[in-house]
């Protein structure tokens, strides 16, 4: 499939070529804040989205604050139900690979409780000081104290890992909610370092996470997204085609209400999983 991030929407919707690479999609791999939810409320049309698609999704997020079990529980309770298993986030993703290469790291988390508590499940052992690693996240109590921690850290040889390097994420009523990348800006003038790994968007790894847990095929995986600099831009170094929401202007819809329009996915409801991939669903 040809990727048509760069396609501008069309005055009183998208046109029918436009939606094309959604008409032909096995698989869906979608963006969360912005595209399905912002902050506590559930985008139009992303309760039918994930309706349609059920077994044929999975929500690829540069979250870092939650799970992939409390998230679940939280879009359960805005309307969404998205399985834990088919939910990829950076903050998790993160920990992870820590886990599988450095698992026996000293490990600085700059994150939620939720994350903290995720990474000694793993089995490390966090540390205030004489960090291995730093693995920064989106944390509400960021403070000077905690950016002058980090920096000597750093400063001291450990090495940064991040989550995501988003300055911003949409919340309701037009405002912006301050992410990683925020944070990420004031350590990296602190401490004059530079990231080890970062882990989100537009790097390829959630999105590789994403096809493995459907048991998905690039060619024919659309990726679903709001944000031309991370969702558009990691699904073209996979290959894969992504349709725009929201206010940028290479958006096809103003949500994602505006993509299922019949026309659109009459094919999509209508198209069978292959054998294999249906195995593959009801085994995981």
């Amino acid at each position: 499939m040809k990727n048509i991030a760069s396609k501008t929407r069309a005055p009183g919707g998208p046109a029918a070529a436009d939606l094309a690479p959604l008409a032909q999609a096995r698989h869906l791999l979608l963006d969360l804040d912005g595209t399905l939810v912002r902050q506590n409320e559930a985008i139009d049309g992303a309760a039918e989205l994930l309706e349609r698609f059920e077994g044929r999704f999975a929500i690829v997020s540069n979250n870092s604050t939650h799970t992939a079990q409390g998230l679940a529980l939280r879009l359960r309770r805005l309307g969404l139900r998205a399985p834990p298993e088919r939910i990829v986030l950076a903050g998790e993703l993160a920990v992870s690979l820590l886990a599988r290469q450095h698992p026996t790291a000293r490990l600085m988390v700059v994150g939620t409780p939720a994350l903290q508590r995720h990474a000694r499940a793993l089995g490390f052992r966090l540390v205030a000081s004489e960090a291995e690693f730093v693995l920064l996240a989106l944390d509400m109590r960021f403070s000077h104290a905690r950016l002058g921690a980090v920096a000597n850290e750093l400063l001291r040889g450990a090495r940064l890992v991040v989550t995501n390097a988003d300055a911003t994420h949409p919340g309701p009523h037009g405002r912006v909610v301050p992410e990683t990348g925020s944070l990420l800006a004031a350590v990296l003038t602190a401490s004059g370092a530079q990231p080890w790994r970062i882990v989100g968007k537009p790097e390829p790894l959630l999105f590789e996470e994403g096809l493995r847990c459907l048991g998905a095929e690039p060619a024919s995986t659309v990726v679903i997204g709001d944000n031309p600099a991370t969702d558009a831009a990691g699904a073209a170094r996979l290959g894969m085609a992504c349709l725009l929401v929201g206010t940028a202007p290479e958006a096809v819809a103003p949500s994602v209400a505006g993509l299922l329009l019949p026309r659109a996915t009459a094919e999509v409801t209508a198209l069978p999983a292959r054998p294999t991939e249906r195995s593959r669903l009801s085994t995981a």
